[in-house]
């Protein structure tokens, strides 16, 4: 009853579509699941994630959970997540990816989570990381650590979604360092980030964390531009 009368006053909707929910539904409508364009990527060793990065960064493994189109329903859902607070959204989609990675030999021996860090003045503006809750419930499904910590940024960037490659390669090099870094040594690390456009930023974490002795790096993010 009293679940009702809130939702009666104050409607739950979903994240992609604005519509009502149901009362089975949560965060995400059942046409908006239908609709959401799933990658499979981690079921493919040559994916696109994999050939974005070839070459510039060593990876173990390497997968995105949906596909993102500027206007498009994942963008919608990004936006609720970065821009409304929504942080449920990014629970939600590390559990559905969790689910289908633990399955997984190839993810089976993950030792860490660690998310792309925010500088910490847009931390304290947005007040959270968007990637935190999506990293938490990938590392509860994985049976793994959660570090977010040891990977710090030192350069307050812009959004750059849109930004070309070179202008995204030389605004992104050297924005991270390493706190405590003797404590992955040894460790099989999976990087988490909410989206992947030209691989930049990826590259730049991944290069910081490989000068810790005797690691390994796996990536996992919510969505890849097209």
């Amino acid at each position: 009853m009293i679940k009702n009368l809130l939702n009666l006053f104050f409607p739950e909707v979903c994240r992609a579509c604005s519509n009502h929910l149901s009362d089975n539904e949560l965060q995400i409508c059942t046409n908006c699941r239908h609709d959401l364009p799933l990658t499979n990527f981690h079921s493919d060793p040559e994916n696109a994630v994999h050939k974005m990065l070839y070459g510039r960064v060593k990876l173990e493994q390497a997968t995105a959970l949906l596909h993102f189109s500027k206007k498009g329903i994942v963008q919608q859902l990004m936006h609720n997540l970065k821009y409304r607070g929504h942080e449920e959204v990014g629970q939600l989609l590390g559990e559905w990816l969790g689910d289908e990675l633990k399955m997984l030999d190839a993810y089976s021996n993950i030792d860490v989570v660690i998310p792309v860090p925010l500088h910490k003045h847009k931390l304290r503006s947005r007040g959270f990381n968007q990637v935190d809750k999506f990293g938490i419930a990938i590392a509860a499904a994985l049976n793994a650590d959660f570090n977010d910590s040891v990977l710090i940024k030192t350069t307050n960037t812009k959004t750059q979604v849109f930004k070309d490659r070179l202008k995204r390669n030389s605004s992104d090099h050297s924005n991270f360092k390493i706190i405590n870094g003797t404590t992955l040594e040894n460790k099989h690390i999976l990087i988490v980030d909410d989206i992947i456009t030209t691989g930049a930023t990826i590259e730049d974490c991944a290069n910081i964390l490989l000068e810790i002795n005797d690691i390994r790096l796996s990536l996992a993010t919510m969505s890849i531009t097209d």
